[in-house]
């Protein structure tokens, strides 16, 4: 039955965690009948799109027909490579009728991380972020924000029904958590690595390896070009102009290809994409921030900050003092020089 009082969310999330994996799986399973069609929504990332595809797994021989749909178009190429290399079955969100479907669910997200989630009535919900904002209750909620990857906890669905998951679902499952919590550097717990020693040996670590690797168009390898033409050098840092690019995810793909140097101990890449100035600050987080570097230098001026090891400023182009086209890798070096410490 439906609720909107927030404490009884959280109240279900604490009592979630003190269920067995067998009482949440036939709790979910409850919500489900043999003529259901079922729609399952998803933010497409690896995390999720592998989710997807297991919460499928579990709904197999159990509802008449299940769809998976993302509202987000999928243009990173690590994704794009995912989708197709595992042939993945996914619609676009708009194209799809929401009253064909007598089951809905949202995975590895919740109904006000996007506005046309929130249109949506969910039967259930399987998320890993803390819970934000108040929403509707549904029939089933598991929410464990203490948990790396959304993919850990489908692993443990999956092992509580019996089910060993195909090669292909394991290398999604494999790639969700490795992505989520990056590779085990961010927070995680004992149960993302226990789900991912699971998976190791069935997963095909190979295509991951290609998943990981996939990153960079064809047409994009000339930006390297310009990148190390236009490179200069000052004090153990480098600075790089690249110009216009098509995508800022190659100004980060040269930017940590820098920072492998050995004698660097900063790295600076900027480029102009669309309206905007985009700078990527790379270093070893080591009695440096390039977060607050980042936002001492562009935060007056735009959006600036990130990690102490890595950081990126987004800055509209009317907001510099100098035109677009007279902005090089030397201005780029002074620019930050200002504001080092």
């Amino acid at each position: 039955m439906a609720q909107n009082h927030k404490g009884r969310h959280t109240l279900h999330c604490e009592q979630s965690h003190r269920k067995s994996a067998k009482d949440r799986l036939h709790e979910f399973w409850a919500v489900f009948d043999k003529e259901d069609e079922v729609l399952i929504c998803i933010n497409a990332d690896p995390d999720a799109l592998a989710c997807a595809m297991a919460i499928k797994r579990l709904l197999r021989y159990r509802v008449k027909n299940v769809v998976i749909a993302h509202p987000n178009e999928i243009r990173r190429l690590n994704n794009v490579s995912m989708v197709e290399m595992l042939k993945l079955p996914l619609e676009r969100l708009s194209t799809v009728k929401l009253k064909d479907f007598t089951k809905k669910i949202l995975v590895d997200s919740q109904p006000n991380h996007l506005p046309c989630f929130e249109k949506i009535e969910f039967n259930v919900i399987i998320d890993h972020h803390p819970q934000a904002g108040e929403w509707q209750a549904v029939q089933y909620v598991d929410i464990r924000p203490d948990y790396g990857a959304a993919s850990t906890m489908l692993v443990e669905y999956l092992r509580a029904a019996g089910m060993k998951p195909s090669v292909s679902l394991a290398t999604a499952l494999f790639y969700g958590i490795k992505v989520d919590t990056a590779n085990f550097e961010k927070q995680s717990r004992l149960a993302d690595g226990i789900s991912f020693r699971y998976l190791f040996n069935i997963a095909n670590r190979n295509l991951v390896r290609k998943f990981e690797l996939t990153d960079l168009r064809r047409s994009e390898l000339r930006y390297f070009n310009i990148a190390l033409a236009e490179l200069k050098y000052s004090k153990r840092r480098y600075y790089s102009h690249i110009g216009k690019v098509r995508s800022p995810d190659v100004l980060v793909i040269i930017a940590d290809f820098l920072n492998h140097v050995g004698e660097i101990d900063w790295v600076f890449v900027s480029g102009i994409h669309g309206d905007k100035l985009v700078v990527i600050f790379r270093c070893d987080g080591y009695r440096k921030s390039a977060g607050k570097l980042a936002s001492r230098t562009f935060g007056s001026i735009g959006s600036a900050g990130g990690h102490k090891e890595s950081a990126r400023a987004e800055v509209p182009l009317k907001n510099l003092s100098i035109n677009e086209k007279d902005f090089t890798s030397q201005t780029l070096m002074r620019l930050t020089m200002r504001h080092m410490q």
